[in-house]
């Protein structure tokens, strides 16, 4: 165990600044790559007479192999070094950009795909657990700064592909070759630097130790998601997905004899509304806003744009209102500001729009990464597994309900609202239709199409209106997880109040 600790007391400051950088530019990469990916979709399609559900199945393998990734890397992170992982990230994001540009059709375009998401993966399954291993001290406050790559990544690549592809543009392998700037930037910061063991390592906790932090519970949270888009992708029936993944847990569960710690399940299962409250709101918002937005003659793209520069400033500085509120009393305030933005977003009109965009932007800003710092901390036995099993809930559980809950939330509203101000149109327009989460009434595109124009208008005006206000309905999210937070905060409260477990006295860090 000298060995674990030598090397950690050995990881100086240069160290720390370079790895950390390397953490940001990566995730950096990862965001950047998801806004081009939905820009140039399009231009693949053209060019290699793509169908929709090759389409589909190349958005598809976009996401499913990240979340797998980050899972599975999660295992063997702690005890086979940051660093290799690390590079195995780099090395699929390189081998993939280098797919991508030389594709001759579908199946190129599928592997590379399959590459960039493997590598998004890993890279997020190291970047949170080695920050949080470089700055033992002040966990939730570094990882709120790290995070702050992902709305910068989506800024910069999203501005730069729009920029690319103006009036016609440049050919789409512009953009992909683009990526590579924060890719080769990440790479060239980790040569040379001595990476951190984690402190469950260096305290000698074993990885089964570390399991049952996670248990059969949380990893059963977990697989649930996971083997359910598997069935999907290989239309097999939902449950099939359930059994497989129940057994896994049980099989885990025998071998750890733990179901997970009871606060870290707590935590797990909130990140479905927080998920949902962040992610699944920002895959919406730019359709939600469109009707608004072009009365000002402005793309409806820009809200997420700024709402997105929002985050990455505020993220930036993290570190004075952890200091102040504390990480649960960040989540807190994080919760109300949320549920007010989404509210004031329904109800706003004009520039009053932007206004209600800053409100909402700053409550979901500190959600996901003070959610992680907590786990950092009060969970440090249970290591990248606890860490990553809680983004993979998050983001596995926004793709598969989340933004279908949103969006059935949207088609409820707009059916319910014609057929109470236009029972005649109501009646040519909405069909019955099946999701996930069972059958709902719609308005069909189809049928839409053949109407006349004015119907038409009338249609899309209360469309418009009925999605947006729809948004005041998504704020049951956030004010279901203030509620659980302020249990939170009172449990601690009345134990003495919220403090980090350390295993090993840390490092002492500049």
């Amino acid at each position: 165990m000298s060995s674990h600790a030598d090397a950690t007391a050995s990881v100086s400051t240069a160290d720390r600044r370079a790895l950390f950088w390397a953490c940001f530019m990566a995730i950096a990469a990862t965001a950047a790559i998801f806004a081009v990916r939905g820009q140039v979709i399009g231009d693949w399609a053209r060019e290699f007479s793509l169908t929709e559900t090759q389409k589909g199945e190349i958005l598809g393998v976009g996401l499913w192999p990240f979340a797998a990734a980050i899972v599975l890397v999660s295992l063997v992170a702690d005890r086979i070094g940051y660093g290799k992982c690390l590079f195995f990230a780099f090395s699929c994001h390189v081998a993939s950009t280098i797919i991508l540009l030389f594709a001759k059709g579908y199946r190129w375009l599928y592997i590379g795909t399959f590459l960039v998401s493997v590598g998004n993966g890993s890279a997020q399954a190291i970047a949170d657990p080695l920050v949080a291993s470089l700055y033992r001290h002040n966990k939730t406050t570094w990882l709120n700064i790290l995070h702050a790559s992902w709305p910068a990544g989506m800024v910069a690549g999203g501005i730069a592909g729009i920029a690319l592809g103006v009036g016609g543009g440049l050919d789409w392998r512009w953009r992909i070759g683009m990526l590579l700037v924060p890719i080769v930037a990440y790479g060239i910061l980790m040569l040379g630097h001595r990476f951190p063991v984690h402190e469950r390592i260096e305290a000698g906790v074993s990885d089964r130790e570390m399991f049952r932090e996670t248990g059969a519970v949380g990893l059963l949270l977990v697989l649930v998601f996971l083997f359910g888009e598997f069935a999907r992708l290989l239309a097999l029936p939902w449950y099939a997905g359930v059994l497989a993944a129940l057994v896994c847990a049980g099989v885990f569960g025998a071998f750890t004899r733990s179901l997970g710690q009871p606060m870290f399940l707590i935590l797990l299962v909130l990140m479905i509304p927080l998920a949902t409250t962040e992610l699944g709101t920002d895959s919406w918002i730019t359709s939600l806003m469109e009707g608004p937005m072009q009365a000002l003659n402005l793309n409806a793209g820009w809200v997420l744009v700024y709402t997105s520069f929002i985050m990455m400033l505020l993220r930036f500085g993290a570190a004075p209102v952890v200091k102040l509120l504390t990480p649960l009393g960040v989540l807190i305030a994080s919760c109300v500001l949320a549920a007010a933005g989404l509210i004031a977003l329904s109800h706003a009109t004009g520039l009053a729009i932007l206004l209600a965009a800053t409100l909402y932007g700053a409550g979901k800003c500190y959600l996901w990464p003070t959610m992680l710092g907590i786990v950092a901390e009060r969970f440090p036995k249970g290591g990248a597994l606890a860490m990553n099993a809680t983004s993979a809930v998050g983001m596995m559980s926004v793709g598969i309900l989340g933004t279908v809950f949103l969006g059935l939330i949207q088609d409820r509203a707009v059916e319910t609202r014609l057929q109470k101000e236009q029972p005649a149109l109501h009646e040519q327009v909405v069909i019955t239709k099946q999701s996930v989460l069972g059958d709902y009434r719609a308005v069909d595109p189809d049928k839409v199409k053949t109407l006349a124009a004015p119907q038409q208008g009338v249609i899309k005006t209360l469309t418009d209106a009925a999605s947006k206000g729809a948004l005041t309905t998504t704020a049951i999210f956030p004010t279901v997880m203030l509620v659980a937070y302020i249990g939170l905060f009172l449990y601690f409260r009345f134990r003495g109040g919220y403090r980090a477990v350390a295993l090993a006295p840390p490092p002492i860090n500049k």
